[in-house]
């Protein structure tokens, strides 16, 4: 993708007493008593923030936190507590400013946070006014919140318009790169894995990889639906029989170009949804009436692990059973080592599959790990971000 990288301006003494703007993704959990209870975000918008400083700029930061009512900012909305947060990373003080769009007073080498930017009115609908006030701040824009990549708003598309310069910071080009990889220049075969409860949530993601990946794996109630239209049963299993006729198009799709849809061969099920309910492993073709499909079977299970070892690229989105609970975990813990011991550039998403990453330690085995969920959901479809547009554009 050809955009402006801010790296590159930095190496090239091109940030120097320049008043940088950055659009970070900082929006992270809190508590009752507004305490951050993960602050993943804070820690990775670090390097692009310390790059600017580094090169002598005049730093400032924002980012959206929460859902706060456009024009009514309240105590809840401020970004303090993030700030406190990256002051103790960064080991300096880092100021917090309010109703910042008229004009922001800072000098090279200071670093400012600018107060939740979606309290600003106009700020989702990327009202042209307000775009304007926030280029005429800085002489170089950064965008490096991937999470809000797929949103044309006032601080993260309006401002990139009409900015000076409009360039991507570190952490939106590395998965600018990676999607590149993964997805227009993949190394075969390239297998993506799209699990979850609903067929119909990723409905529009399944039929754009069917005309792309040599092999589509499917997961969670979203195979169910797959079974049901190969002919199996389910029992009482999560599905969604009415999609029955896309989820039998998908499978002729992937046909028609010599590649396939993986149908279990096995499955675990449960007469009940809890952690503690009996596990049975059967057969695909022995589900009973009552039978809860919970995960996939140990067969299935090491088929598709030999698959994704031999493949070029593997996209991951979502667990392929209940592997919250013990006893329906075996398939999606396979899945994660086979991706883990596969020599194939692998990218995965979602905030379940980084939930699952994380309970099976292969954080340093996968090859690229993002960070923006509905961005990343929305690459899959086959869309282009606004983020991406208009940076292109702009470069």
């Amino acid at each position: 993708m050809n955009v402006i990288r801010f790296s590159d301006l930095c190496a090239q003494g091109k940030v120097a007493g320049k008043r940088v703007f950055i659009r970070a993704d900082l929006n992270v959990p809190q508590d009752d008593a507004g305490n951050i209870t993960e602050d993943t975000r804070v820690r990775a918008s670090v390097p692009c923030i310390q790059m600017a400083l580094d090169a002598g700029a005049a730093v400032m930061v924002t980012s959206h936190l929460g859902r706060p009512t456009e024009g009514e900012f309240k105590p809840a909305d401020s970004l303090t507590p993030v700030a406190k947060r990256m002051g103790e990373l960064m080991g300096r003080e880092i100021p917090v400013l309010a109703n910042w769009t008229d004009g922001v007073d800072v000098k090279p080498g200071q670093l400012v946070m600018l107060e939740n930017c979606r309290v600003n009115k106009g700020e989702k609908k990327n009202d042209e006014a307000l775009a304007q006030k926030m280029a005429a701040l800085c002489d170089i824009f950064v965008h490096d919140a991937f999470g809000t990549a797929h949103r044309a708003e006032a601080s993260t598309y309006g401002i990139a318009q009409f900015a000076p310069i409009a360039c991507a910071g570190p952490l939106l080009a590395a998965e600018m790169d990676a999607i590149s990889k993964a997805l227009l220049a993949p190394k075969r075969p390239l297998v993506a894995i799209v699990a979850g409860s609903k067929v119909s949530t990723k409905l529009t993601i399944l039929k754009s990889l069917a005309e792309n990946v040599d092999q589509l794996i499917v997961g969670g109630g979203i195979a169910n639906t797959f079974m049901l239209a190969a002919g199996l049963k389910i029992g009482k299993s999560l599905a969604e029989p009415d999609l029955l006729d896309q989820a039998k198009a998908v499978i002729e799709a992937m046909k028609a170009r010599g590649a396939a849809v993986p149908i279990p061969t096995d499955v675990v099920t449960a007469k009940t949804f809890a952690a503690d309910a009996p596990a049975t492993i059967k057969a695909a073709t022995d589900v009973a009436d009552d039978d809860l499909i919970l995960d996939i079977g140990p067969q299935t299970a090491q088929a598709l692990a030999d698959q994704l070892k031999k493949a070029g690229t593997i996209v991951w989105n979502g667990p392929v059973g209940v592997f919250e609970f013990a006893a329906f975990e075996n398939g999606t813990k396979v899945i994660a080592q086979a991706i883990a011991e596969s020599s194939a550039f692998s990218i995965a998403g979602g905030g379940d599959t980084l939930a699952a990453i994380a309970k099976y330690g292969i954080e340093d085995k996968v090859g690229y790990i993002s960070t923006g969920g509905g961005a990343f959901l929305e690459v899959l479809e086959g869309k282009t971000l606004p983020a991406f547009e208009i940076l292109q554009r702009r470069a």
